[in-house]
């Protein structure tokens, strides 16, 4: 099912040849990190037409794996109601994980204090998938991995950072791009994949797909 909800009109070029020389594209994502990533890229969706659908891991399921599977799912469900012969709709997923384990995107505080308390001292990964469904309705993808490792957090900095809100909704219960980031301790990769979205691989992801980025 298709939120209708922060959907924007995609604009129509009658001229084949401008529509040749430039794809739109669609952001299958509500997330306005991910709308603030790719502004910051200089490229602006046409239309932003986030997927609703359920982000439960399947039995077994490791994490890259899971991730990929959600962004392609979310790609596939968007282009079959916003994909017009010269559209690219672009999705993506962020896991969480300490080893095979995957962290929700915590609904209520008890939640993000119990990632928190798991991520605090140790390592964990950040795996975002990217899908690009093509006008054709093929799909390209990647995933991308960074490493962090947090600090040994005190229960004064878990029930200040939940208290904050600033884990609700967001993949292993916190933002580094907020109070979060001086959690980490060291950090091996991608910055721009831990907020949701790796801006280099994703922006050559969009110029290989046809994309004038």
């Amino acid at each position: 099912m298709i939120s209708p909800k922060g959907a924007l009109p995609i604009a129509s070029d009658s001229s084949d040849t401008a529509a040749l020389a430039k794809l739109a594209l669609v952001l299958a994502s509500e997330s306005p990190r991910r709308l603030a990533l790719l502004k910051q890229a200089g490229i602006v969706p046409a239309a932003v037409r986030p997927a609703q659908l359920d982000e439960t891991p399947l039995k077994n399921e490791l994490p890259r794996a899971c991730a990929l599977r959600l962004a392609a799912a979310k790609a596939r469900a968007v282009k079959a109601v916003a994909g017009g012969p010269q559209t690219l709709v672009l999705a993506a997923d962020t896991v969480v994980a300490v080893g095979r384990r995957m962290l929700p995107k915590p609904e209520t505080d008890d939640e993000v204090c119990d990632c928190l308390r798991l991520l605090s001292g140790r390592r964990h990964q950040v795996v975002t998938g990217i899908a690009i469904a093509l006008p054709s309705g093929a799909l390209r993808t990647r995933s991308v991995m960074t490493r962090l490792s947090f600090k040994r957090l005190t229960a004064e900095e878990i029930s200040a950072y939940v208290e904050s809100r600033e884990g609700i909704g967001k993949a292993g219960g916190y933002g580094i791009q907020g109070r979060a980031e001086t959690f980490v301790r060291l950090i091996n990769g991608s910055y721009s994949n831990v907020v949701g979205l790796p801006l280099a691989e994703t922006v050559a992801l969009l110029r290989g797909s046809g994309f004038v980025c």
